[in-house]
C-alpha cells in the first residue's frame, strides 16, 4: 500500500486541466489541484499558474495533488476573455517581461501595449518592447517603427528591433534573458513561436501564417509553459493575447502606472487630479505641449473608463 508523498516544486506547464510540476527531486509530475483550493485569494480563471512555487502530495500512480502556493513575489495578469469579473494570470515570480509587438502584418495597438505596460508597472515588473519583424518593413512602417521607439524608449522603456525569422538583433536579448525567469507575451501572429524556435533551437513550437484578410495571427501556442535556458533561467511562453483589460485597478492610482504621468502630476494644481479636465492640470498641459504622447494619454483614460463602460482590449 503506497501513501501520499509530500514534496514541493515548480509549475512548469499549464494545459487547462492539469499542471506539470518540476519537483525538488527533477521529476516531472502530472498534477491536478485540490478541490476547495479555488475558494482563497483573488478570483481567477486560474489559481495556478505557471512559475509558481507549490506544496504537493504525490500519489502512487505517479501523478500529483497541488495543496498549496507558496508566496508569489509578482504576477502578471489581466481581465478574463470572457467580460467577467475574473482575472486570468499568464505568470507568476517573473523578472522580466518581453512584449513582442509588431508594427504591421499584424499590427500591435498602442492601446494594448500601454494596458500590458500599466498592469507590468503595477507589480514592478521590468518589460523590454521587442519589435519584431524589422526586416519586412515598407518605407512608412519604418517610419512609424522609429515614431514608437523614441515614444517608449523616452518614457524610459528598453526597445530592441529584431527579426525572429532570421535572429538579427537578437544576441542582446540573449544576454537580457539570461538567468531570470522571463515572460514572453504578445498578440497571436506577431511572432512568439519562432521567437522561442530561435531562442531555444529544438523547442519545436508550432507556426502559422498571418491571415491575409484580417491581417491577423492564428493560436499555434495553446497552453503556458517554461523552458530552462542554457545559461539559466527560463523562458516562459503563453498563448497569443488578442486584448489586454486591465483588472482591479484603483481609478485614483492609474496614472502611477504611467510613468510620464505620474512624474509630471506632481505639479497638478490638485493631488486628486484625474488629469480630465481640472483646473491647474500639469497633465494635460504636457500633453497639449507633446511632453506627453497623445496616444499614451488616450490608453490612461481608456483605462479610467474600463470598469464603467465595460472595455476590453
Amino acid at each position: 500500500m503506497s501513501f501520499p508523498r509530500p514534496t514541493t516544486g515548480l509549475i512548469v506547464r499549464n494545459t487547462g486541466s492539469w499542471y506539470q510540476v518540476l519537483t525538488r527531486e527533477g521529476e516531472t509530475v502530472d498534477c491536478k489541484v485540490k478541490g476547495n483550493f479555488r475558494l482563497r485569494g483573488i478570483r481567477s480563471t486560474n489559481p495556478v499558474a505557471v512559475g509558481d512555487h507549490v506544496e504537493l502530495s504525490l500519489a502512487g500512480d505517479g501523478t500529483g495533488l497541488i495543496t498549496e502556493i507558496r508566496d508569489r513575489k509578482n504576477y502578471v495578469i489581466r481581465k478574463a476573455s470572457n467580460l467577467s469579473k475574473q482575472s486570468h494570470i499568464l505568470a507568476a515570480n517573473v523578472d522580466l517581461s518581453l512584449l513582442l509587438v509588431t508594427v504591421s502584418r499584424p499590427e500591435t495597438s498602442t492601446t494594448f501595449v500601454d494596458r500590458f505596460l500599466a498592469s507590468a508597472e503595477a507589480y514592478a515588473i521590468p518589460v523590454v518592447l521587442l519589435f519584431n519583424k524589422v526586416d519586412e518593413l515598407t518605407a512608412e512602417e519604418a517610419e512609424k517603427l522609429a515614431l514608437l521607439t523614441t515614444l517608449y524608449s523616452g518614457i524610459g522603456y528598453r526597445c530592441l528591433h529584431i527579426s525572429a525569422l532570421t535572429g538579427a538583433g537578437t544576441e542582446e536579448l540573449h544576454q537580457l534573458i539570461k538567468g531570470k525567469v522571463s515572460l514572453l507575451s504578445g498578440h497571436s501572429g506577431v511572432g512568439k513561436s519562432t521567437l522561442l524556435n530561435t531562442l531555444l533551437p529544438g523547442t519545436g513550437q508550432k507556426t502559422a501564417p498571418i491571415s491575409e484578410i484580417h491581417q491577423s495571427g492564428m493560436h499555434t501556442t495553446t497552453f503556458s509553459e517554461m523552458f530552462p535556458l542554457p545559461g539559466g533561467g527560463y523562458l516562459i511562453d503563453t498563448p497569443g493575447i488578442k486584448g489586454f483589460g486591465t483588472f482591479d485597478f484603483d481609478k485614483g492610482e492609474v496614472g502611477h502606472y504611467f510613468p510620464e504621468i505620474f512624474r509630471t502630476s506632481a505639479d497638478c494644481r490638485f493631488s486628486n487630479c484625474t488629469h480630465r479636465n481640472e483646473p491647474g492640470c500639469a497633465v494635460l498641459k504636457a500633453v497639449e505641449e507633446g511632453h506627453i504622447g497623445l496616444s499614451r494619454y488616450a490608453s490612461y483614460l481608456s483605462i479610467l473608463d474600463d470598469e464603467t463602460e465595460g472595455k476590453y482590449r
